[in-house]
């Protein structure tokens, strides 16, 4: 799940970044906008979700994946889209364009 909130005096959105996986050990953010570095969520306890805050500059559209225990990839449910990527799957994609 995808939660943004966007800053009257930057232009910037802070974005978080939500899965639920209740198997997992470890849920990393892998995206472009880091350059497909793992980024390791937290979880949390309390309504059993791994999260991740991370601010975008707006007006872009950036791909990502969730890295789950290192081994399988997965998308979110809630995504603004989607979009084939190099190895026969598709990768998530987060819009920080304002809306009206």
């Amino acid at each position: 799940m995808l939660t943004k909130r966007f800053f009257k005096t930057k232009s910037e959105a802070e974005v978080t970044f939500e899965i639920t996986h209740p198997e997992a050990l470890k849920v990393e953010l892998v995206a472009e906008f880091n350059d497909w570095q793992p980024l390791a969520m937290k979880f949390h306890k309390k309504d059993k979700r791994f999260k991740l805050k991370y601010r975008l500059p707006t007006g872009h559209e950036y791909h990502f994946r969730y890295l789950i225990d290192g081994e399988y990839w997965d998308n979110d449910e809630q995504a603004d889209g989607y979009v084939p990527n190099g190895f026969g799957t598709q990768n998530s994609v987060v819009d920080t364009h304002k809306l009206a």
